[in-house]
């Protein structure tokens, strides 16, 4: 604890809170680069590439794109699959002790992502330099020094003879510094817990004897944990336990849909910061309030080059149309959606991550995650991305006075050949109009995403919207093993997941009325 005070109270003058441009950003990503090339040049990867040609090269960024096409999972699965075998020095120096494994809300596949011993350091620096900049805004310091409650995945890793496995936050919780042990909850006995219901149920028992001023998580398990507090302890609110509670670092997903659901949980009002932790690296952190976004670590063992997202270089799945021209920092704008490209001192190398992003402020190199390549709709080029679904959802819960906040989205065909848009809305409150809500998603589509309003004149001819109790999410998630602090709802379905989530809802409700 004394640690963090003696380090809080000298953050004022430590370099990484500067503000940093995107032409500064640039300059600091080169040296990423290089470090990165550097380091791996005689692993098989680095020898297939010729990295030490790429290292002589007269423009480093050129050559590394011309030897190296971009590509998603399927392009690094060779490789990570002969790292999962205990082959070393396949994409990164040394053996791979540790894969994270993802969600797997794009493919029903989960995906191994390779864990190094610097991601990790990597993973510790974004983490403390976030906390150090939430230490600069009016944020009492005193509460920061608070217990830290962390809802992640199980530190139980699965260990099959030659590398261990699970969630990233399971395998970074496994390994926080000594110093900082003493502020961290829950105890490591429940962080060993798998299974979800659980480990709830054993936080929200311990919940009174711990005094958190800073939370971290996924909004959705956040809510769920506070619900369970509160009803546990016949409360009014979180703040009634944890007076002290001043901060929630959120992501994986949006926290619009649950921002009014978790704010009616506490007692006063709170800071909320929004950080980009992926399966395959620290990306970015909101490091002040009032931040038009997250600002990138530019410094911290991930290069990022940025695909401009369009018709010319992804198809209507979200696939890559051949090698496209990727951008580096210093030739992007604040216009345009671009799909993240990141080289990582994890081993990936020009790997397509699945997300979408957008630049808020060149100025301060601060982006904000729209969607991602494969969770969006574009039957007849309305281009409807998970940001602009969000968004109209949240308007749309303003609007109508209610709380609106798991849905997914699907295109499916309508008569005569033309298309449209099914809404699944979770919603758990009295009597509400489903064609009420059609009419006020539509219209707050068709103003926030002009090619919608066009195509709703045109070949979108329809939205349907089914409204169905919020636990049928949880229960489809429950069917897939999707449970869990790291885990989130795809917000578009397509094909047979589609069909297979229609089937289920259909079976679930079915049930549900018989029972009443």
């Amino acid at each position: 604890m004394l640690f963090i005070r003696n380090l809080i109270d000298k953050s004022k003058n430590l370099q990484f809170q500067r503000n940093i441009s995107a032409k500064k950003g640039h300059q600091y990503q080169l040296k990423t680069l290089k470090k990165l090339l550097t380091k791996a040049q005689f692993t098989e990867f680095g020898k297939s590439f010729d990295f030490e040609r790429i290292l002589n090269s007269n423009n480093l960024t050129k050559a590394y794109q011309d030897a190296i096409p971009a590509g998603d999972y399927s392009k690094m699965l060779p490789w990570w699959e002969r790292s999962r075998s205990g082959e070393p020095n396949v994409t990164w120096p040394g053996k791979t002790e540790y894969f994270a494994v993802s969600s797997g809300t794009t493919d029903n596949a989960s995906k191994f992502i390779p864990f190094t011993k610097e991601m990790n350091r990597a993973i510790q620096r974004g983490s403390l330099r976030q906390i150090l900049s939430i230490a600069r805004t009016d944020v009492p310091k005193d509460h920061i020094v608070k217990n830290w409650l962390m809802i992640g995945g199980s530190t139980s890793l699965d260990y099959n003879g030659t590398y261990y496995s699970g969630d990233l936050s399971g395998i970074t919780t496994g390994k926080i510094p000594f110093m900082l042990q003493r502020l961290s909850k829950p105890e490591p006995e429940i962080r060993l817990e798998r299974n979800w219901q659980e480990k709830i149920a054993k936080i929200t028992r311990e919940a009174v004897n711990w005094d958190v001023g800073l939370i971290a998580g996924v909004p959705a398990w956040i809510q769920m944990l506070f619900e369970s507090i509160i009803d546990h302890y016949k409360i009014s609110n979180i703040h009634e336990i944890w007076p002290n509670f001043e901060v929630y670092i959120h992501g994986g997903v949006s926290l619009k849909p649950y921002k009014k659901s978790i704010d009616k949980l506490l007692g006063r009002p709170i800071k909320y910061f929004e950080t980009y932790l992926a399966s395959e690296g620290f990306m970015a952190f909101q490091h002040k309030e009032d931040a038009t976004g997250m600002r990138l670590l530019m410094k911290n063992g991930v290069y990022f080059e940025f695909i401009p997202f369009n018709d010319e270089n992804f198809n209507d799945n979200g696939e890559l149309i051949g090698n496209p021209k990727a951008l580096t920092l210093e030739e992007v704008d604040e216009h345009t959606e671009y799909a993240l490209l990141i080289s990582t001192c994890a081993g990936a190398w020009r790997y397509l991550i699945g997300d979408i992003i957008r630049f808020t402020s060149l100025k301060n190199c601060e982006i904000e995650i729209t969607g991602r390549t494969k969770h969006f709709i574009s039957m007849c080029g309305e281009h409807l991305s998970v940001d602009n679904m969000n968004h109209a959802l949240e308007l749309t819960s303003n609007d109508l006075g209610v709380d609106l906040i798991e849905f997914t989205v699907s295109g499916v065909p309508h008569a005569n050949g033309y298309f449209a848009h099914h809404w699944y809305i979770g919603y758990d409150g009295n009597v509400l109009d489903a064609e009420k809500v059609k009419t006020t998603l539509d219209n707050h589509l068709k103003v926030l995403n002009d090619d919608y309003r066009v195509e709703r004149t045109a070949a979108l001819r329809d939205i349907y919207v089914d409204l169905i109790p919020n636990n049928v999410f949880i229960s489809w998630m429950k069917k897939n093993g999707k449970i869990g602090a790291q885990t989130k709802f795809p917000r578009v379905l397509k094909n047979e997941k589609y069909d297979d989530w229609k089937s289920f809802v259909a079976e679930y409700c079915n049930k549900e009325t018989l029972q009443q």
